[in-house]
């Protein structure tokens, strides 16, 4: 639960390009909806929210349930992380954040809680193995960079959704300055070779007159 609106969509496009399914909820009402109709394996808290307190949510959420707990929020000091511990919270991270160590920790808390996600996406023909980063197209296997198999995790992630160059910089390289302008053309261009999108695929690759790139199923396969 986050209320800065472009703080949540860049936690969002890193986990999902990690393979994470999100669902973000701005205000306490909305996420005391999304946990109740869709209990999450893990749950991202800020403090302040525009209706209330994550401190308040947090101990209901442990009347409730043992939901893993990660507050995600400014207030640093250390009354603020013994307090949020207090709650119930698992862990206590401050603003500003690295990407890498959410990931690690997110990670880390769900192995410890027995709740660790399946590892894997699955769009047939296409299968991606998130632990060892192998890829499977049909019944070839695919030899993708770090850089490169980041990237297909996102659009696999995120099929039939649009994504700016902005987008893929922000999600797959996180500190993109001093990046080349033409970085993302580049890995795109390399992964549409690697995946044969040019060849008949089940899968293609666009660029729209929105410049956003859109990564989509156009015929099924096992």
């Amino acid at each position: 639960m986050e209320d800065e609106p472009e703080l949540a969509a860049s936690v969002v496009r890193h986990l999902t390009a990690h393979g994470f399914a999100v669902t973000h909820a701005a205000t306490v009402q909305d996420a005391r909806n999304c946990l109740w109709e869709s209990p999450p394996d893990l749950v991202l808290l800020d403090v302040m929210l525009p209706d209330g307190s994550g401190y308040d949510l947090c101990r209901a959420l442990r009347e409730a349930t043992s939901v893993p707990v990660i507050y995600l929020t400014a207030l640093g000091h250390d009354g603020a992380v013994v307090q949020g511990l207090a709650t119930g919270a698992d862990d206590y991270i401050a603003k500003p954040f690295s990407a890498g160590v959410l990931v690690a920790r997110i990670n880390a808390l769900l192995r410890r809680s027995g709740a660790a996600r399946v590892g894997r996406l699955d769009l047939p023909p296409l299968h991606i193995d998130l632990a060892s980063g192998r890829v499977r197209l049909g019944d070839e296997w695919i030899d993708l960079t770090k850089r490169e198999l980041h990237l297909l995790v996102y659009f696999v992630a995120n099929a039939g959704q649009g994504a700016t160059q902005e987008d893929l910089l922000q999600a797959v390289w996180g500190d993109y300055s001093g990046i080349a302008t033409n970085t993302v053309r580049q890995h795109i261009s390399r992964l549409r070779r690697k995946l044969h999108l040019d060849e008949a695929s089940p899968f293609e690759l666009t660029l729209g007159d929105d410049h956003r790139y859109v990564f989509k199923q156009v015929r099924f396969g096992v």
